[in-house]
């Protein structure tokens, strides 16, 4: 169920339920957030594609865009994102992970302890990404991802609107929830982005570099996400499942 704010937002803008918005293009949604929540809304990018970004930036130059670096992510992921900051004159927040507790980790666990167990792993996400996420959330009405239905069983019954209870209520919009990774790769060839390197070579899903590796055509889109894991585990903690 939607909380009383979000919903009074929501038909504020001519909307009565959230139907209505599962129905508009990711376009259409994202204008409809950015005039409704703007400054107090940003853009959540992991760098895989720069489809949102294109959108948003259209919309909303000055958009607030951020993306969490937890100090592990592939050298390729970096080159990506460097290469859409220059072609979108985009703004990037970058936020890091508290350097103390990484080291506290490190320390006591060693470099690979999130292999060891489902916990242990968590317990890594927790510092390098769920942490600095709340940090960056705070002081936002609104939150927008790339989060897309097709992705994984974890995210089939995503919704385009979400009220984030962990994030103390806030929306969180997901314009790409009904896209499909063919709509995705489509819109870049037509607006002419770039490419993450790891996508040309079998990687649907980037995450930190000791997480991810590529899939064989055919394999679910996050199978080489944590590979070790089973499918229903397959969420670092950003999202809730």
């Amino acid at each position: 169920m939607i909380c009383r704010n979000a919903m009074k937002s929501i038909m504020q803008s001519g909307y009565t339920t959230i139907d209505s918005l599962e129905t508009q293009s990711p376009e259409e949604i994202l204008r409809w957030t950015l005039d409704r929540f703007h400054p107090h809304v940003a853009i959540a990018t992991s760098f895989q594609d720069a489809v949102l970004l294109h959108m948003a930036s259209r919309i909303r130059p000055d958009v607030r865009i951020f993306s969490l670096d937890t100090g592990r992510l592939p050298e390729e992921t970096y080159a990506f994102a460097e290469a859409v900051r220059l072609r979108l004159n985009l703004s990037i927040e970058w936020v890091f992970p508290k350097h103390e507790a990484v080291e506290t980790l490190e320390r006591a666990k060693g470099l690979y302890s999130f292999r060891e167990s489902l916990e242990a792993r968590k317990a890594c996400c927790a510092i390098r990404k769920v942490e600095p996420l709340n940090r960056a959330l705070t002081g936002l009405k609104a939150w927008v991802t790339g989060l897309r239905r097709e992705d994984g069983e974890t995210r089939a019954e995503l919704k385009v609107v979400e009220v984030d209870e962990a994030h103390g209520g806030i929306l969180k919009i997901n314009p790409l929830a009904h896209w499909t990774s063919v709509a995705v790769e489509a819109y870049v060839r037509q607006h002419g982005l770039p490419v993450h390197r790891l996508t040309e070579r079998g990687y649907p899903s980037i995450g930190c570099a000791p997480c991810t590796r590529a899939v064989e055509p055919g394999q679910p889109l996050r199978s080489g996400r944590w590979w070790w894991e089973n499918p229903e585990h397959k969420e670092c903690g950003l999202h809730g499942r």
